[in-house]
């Protein structure tokens, strides 16, 4: 099985990917460590800072690839990042699509200006983040608002996280 997470940034998704590393024991790739990598060895000439619509035709054709790889292999894996698109449906057959669990994480405005302190300070708790200037509470708002409109407008699984910070999945 496969697990994406996807969502705006600072919404939990590498949280969620290592509680359910830990609860189910399947292992998950970032793809952050994956365009991270690729970047400083100079496999592209894209930056951390390139838009985000590039990083995603990018980096999505190799992680669709691994996913593939993986499933092939009868092999559990979890995947987290921003950069998986919303149409990423389009990318696998029927076979594929039974095996692959989507989740879209989002946080309500409500939650956002309620929560923002905690936000930030929850924004280093499994990676640690070298740059963290975007995060600011009109940026979050925005973000969030975008991803919970592109989310409705594609039909993906979304998950809102709006009073309080609970995310359980069961597979």
């Amino acid at each position: 099985m496969i697990i994406l997470i996807t969502g705006a940034s600072h919404t939990g998704k590498t949280v969620l990917a290592q509680r359910l590393l830990e609860k189910y024991h399947y292992p998950y790739l970032s793809i952050d460590h994956l365009k991270m990598g690729l970047i400083r060895s100079k496999q592209t000439e894209l930056t951390p800072m390139s838009d985000h619509a590039d990083l995603t035709a990018y980096l999505w054709p190799i992680v669709r690839e691994m996913i593939k790889t993986a499933l092939e292999n009868r092999q559990n894996l979890i995947v987290e990042g921003c950069y998986i698109p919303f149409d990423w449906e389009n990318d696998f057959t029927e076979d594929y699509r039974k095996q692959i669990r989507y989740y879209c994480l989002v946080l309500s405005e409500n939650y956002i200006r309620n929560h923002f302190g905690d936000i930030k300070n929850y924004a280093n708790i499994i990676e640690n983040r070298l740059d963290d200037t975007c995060c600011t509470l009109e940026n979050v708002l925005a973000d969030n608002a975008q991803i919970l409109e592109m989310a409705k407008s594609c039909h993906v699984n979304y998950i809102l996280i709006d009073e309080k910070y609970a995310i359980d999945i069961d597979l």
